[in-house]
């Protein structure tokens, strides 16, 4: 079974920066895709940031180059770092892990929640 455990949210102020990390456990294989995605209330959930095993990147337009994705392989671990944060980027960040097939399988994490005050 495999787990994503989120981890770095908080509450930081406008311009500060965060960095969440999350990590797959009970996965003895590549999980091929990992990102964040982050729901604000009222609104729906939609893409942060996504990051394959060969490093290909996908970003939000809205990012403005804020944030930066990268991850750990051998850890299966992806972290999100946050920097020049603004109010409206308060939202529950989660994670998301695809793995492709033999071993197909769409994970997410339980959330972790980001305030940023004005």
């Amino acid at each position: 079974q495999v787990q994503l455990v989120e981890s770095g949210g908080g509450l930081v102020q406008a311009g500060g920066s965060l960095r969440l990390s999350c990590a797959a456990s009970g996965a003895d294989f590549a999980i091929n895709s990992m990102g964040w995605y982050r729901q604000a209330p009222g609104k729906q959930r939609g893409l942060v940031a996504s990051i394959t095993t060969l490093g290909n990147t996908n970003y939000a337009d809205s990012l403005e180059g804020r944030f930066t994705i990268f991850r750990d392989n051998a850890k299966n671990t992806v972290y999100l770092q946050m920097n020049s944060l603004k109010p409206e980027d308060t939202a529950v960040y989660y994670c998301r892990g695809r793995s492709l097939e033999p071993y197909a399988g769409d994970y997410w994490g339980q959330g972790t929640q980001v305030t940023v005050s004005s």
